[in-house]
């Protein structure tokens, strides 16, 4: 499933009881506030969530995948997302379980 804007706006209209067009100016926000952050080559990172970073990468050989035709991939900039401890926790509950089992720490 994907979580659009629209639902995003529809959930801050719902829990917090804000206008729709204030829930969508909020959503609006954040995102072109996160979007120029990155544009200006500086990392985003949201606690408890993850980081949003650049990275430069090279220009390369490569090759059309229908043709073959050899064709350089020109340099670019590539925005990567690294979740953070506290998303995986909560996307693999079960991992954090044997993790805590596991612990050496809780021994006696």
């Amino acid at each position: 499933m994907t979580v659009t804007k629209q639902e995003l706006t529809e959930h801050l209209y719902g829990a917090m009881g804000l206008s729709m067009a204030e829930a969508k100016s909020i959503i609006e926000a954040l995102f072109n506030g996160i979007r120029e952050t990155l544009a200006q080559g500086e990392e985003v990172k949201l606690s408890g969530f993850g980081n949003f970073t650049v990275r430069e990468k090279s220009a390369r050989p490569g090759r059309n995948p229908k043709t073959g035709v050899p064709k350089e991939i020109r340099a670019r900039r590539v925005v990567t997302f690294h979740a953070g401890p506290n998303l995986k926790a909560h996307c693999n509950p079960h991992l954090t379980l044997l993790r805590e089992r596991d612990d050496p720490a809780d021994r006696d």
